[in-house]
């Protein structure tokens, strides 16, 4: 792709609402599946935690396929479009099924039904999602452009995590004289995941249909790249972990992964259990994510125009340790507002809306980051690795954020909450317990994860050096014609396919 040819503000808003699609899921299984089949449906926590941990594992060791894949993959439709059409009906369907299983099913095969769909949807997602990120690192090659592409991305993703809770507390599972709790009631959960299975398949067809007016545009593998075969997978994957501030990145979202999923997994029994929040109240919430997103949207790239990546990132993962556990501690320590004083919603939307700024800050951050790494790695390989490097990191978040969720629902059945718990009925020591996990320990993976990030190297200067050898050795790979078989312009630039060029080293 031309550096000068930069995508449209239509192109971008397109490949925003791919973003929707993900957060959307993401934030329908970790806010209200675990409480769904728990509290509602009555499957044990530990139970639920591990059909969530299994599924998220199965689709972690999916994705560097799938993105290694779409790497060599060479059709009319270029390298991710493929993917990005075929994907949306089968995700639409397996949401809808998550949240319907039949009814009178007993534990075991209530677990069954669980972690077949949830494993059946996270599947069809990586086949949008990983190809899709993968998308979003090639539609500009500028430094600053790709963090103005990758916040779209992300802001628009906010309406996702913004609407699903909204729309289900709105309009589904609103507080009733039957349910003063209405996300306990079992009658709106269908409803919900129909209207919504309907709306990120709309999501995912538009941004397919319009983000393939760019496929021209778009960089295609190799003529002389050999198709996927297992051999080359490892090798992709070799390459990727070769380079220093890809682990520096992978570390750092090992971190941050374990300290969210938990987090997100907590949540809603924090809101319902401890501070006593019903749907009413909860449904505004999703408020601050939409605000915390916009400062996130309208800041980020400022910031990398006046600092390295590498601090946004640090600083970002620091504070998203801390930020979320203040509200929690104070909760502990009984110097939170009470909820009648009018207080306590103010400062927990307050600090929401921090956590979400500070937390979009660094999603950004890292994404446009992996595609400044993508440019070392065609340099060093003479392959663009977009779909490896997206989706080997996702490996990491989503193994973490298995583990996390495991452990969130193995914490609940080990502090004693009971499945189908009444607020207001949980004993103390039982919501403390689980708030100081929630809170103050989960702010030790925030502060790992930032020294983490601030191994990673890749400043402005250095951004620009490999992207002017880049551009040399791909105007040497164009004037002289290759034989077949040859080394591809890893071998122009010094070093044989699959080993780093000797003149390199990162």
């Amino acid at each position: 792709m031309s550096d000068s040819a930069r995508p449209s503000f239509v192109t971008k808003v397109a490949f925003g609402l791919g973003g929707v699609c993900e957060t959307g899921i993401l934030a329908a299984l970790a806010g209200f599946a675990l409480f769904y089949y728990n509290q509602v449906l009555g499957l044990p926590a530990s139970l639920a935690g591990l059909a969530m941990s299994v599924s998220i594992v199965f689709d972690g060791l999916v994705d560097p396929f799938i993105g290694s894949l779409s790497d060599r993959t060479r059709s009319r439709w270029g390298r991710r479009h493929p993917y990005l059409f075929v994907a949306p009906i089968p995700v639409a369907i397996c949401f809808f099924a998550v949240f319907n299983p039949p009814s009178g099913l007993e534990a075991i095969w209530l677990f069954a039904w669980f972690l077949g769909f949830t494993v059946a949807l996270r599947f069809a997602m990586s086949v949008f999602q990983v190809p899709h990120l993968a998308l979003g690192g090639e539609l500009s090659s500028d430094y600053t452009e790709r963090t103005r592409v990758m916040s779209y991305n992300n802001f628009l993703g906010a309406f996702g995590i913004v609407g699903t809770p909204f729309v289900a507390l709105t309009f589904f599972l609103k507080d009733t004289a039957e349910y003063p709790r209405g996300i306990l009631n079992p009658a709106g959960y269908g409803p919900w995941a129909l209207t919504m299975a309907l709306l990120l398949l709309a999501c995912m067809l538009i941004c397919a249909a319009v983000t393939s007016r760019r496929i021209p545009h778009l960089p295609q593998p190799a003529a002389d790249t050999p198709k996927f075969t297992p051999m080359d997978f490892v090798r992709d994957i070799r390459s990727a972990l070769m380079n220093r501030n890809y682990i520096a990145l992978l570390i750092g979202v090992f971190f941050v992964s374990i300290m969210v999923g938990m987090r997100a997994g907590f949540q809603i029994y924090a809101q319902t259990f401890f501070w006593g929040l019903n749907s009413e109240q909860l449904r505004w919430f999703s408020f601050t994510n939409l605000a915390g997103y916009a400062v996130a949207f309208y800041i980020t790239a400022r910031l990398h125009n006046r600092f390295d990546k590498r601090r946004a990132m640090a600083w970002g993962a620091a504070a998203l340790g801390i930020i979320p556990a203040i509200s929690l501690t104070l909760g502990l320590l009984g110097w939170a507002p009470s909820l009648e004083s009018g207080w306590l919603i103010p400062m927990l939307m307050l600090l929401g809306a921090a956590s979400s700024a500070v937390g979009a800050i660094l999603a950004i951050s890292v994404l446009s980051g992996l595609a400044d790494i993508a440019d070392q790695n065609e340099l060093r390989y003479g392959l663009r690795q977009e779909g490896v490097l997206y989706s080997t990191r996702a490996v990491f978040a989503k193994i973490d954020a298995a583990v996390g969720t495991f452990f969130v629902g193995l914490t609940l059945d080990l502090a004693g909450l009971p499945e189908r718990a009444v607020p207001g009925q949980v004993p103390e020591g039982v919501l403390q317990s689980i708030i100081f996990i929630d809170g103050p320990l989960l702010v030790i993976p925030g502060l790992l994860a930032a020294f983490a990030y601030s191994r990673y190297a890749i400043s402005r200067s250095e951004y620009e050096e490999t992207r002017t050898k880049l551009q040399a050795a791909r105007a040497i790979k164009a004037s002289r014609p290759e034989p077949p078989g040859a080394a591809g312009m890893a071998g122009a630039a010094g070093g044989r396919r699959g080993r780093p060029g000797r003149w390199l080293r990162t």
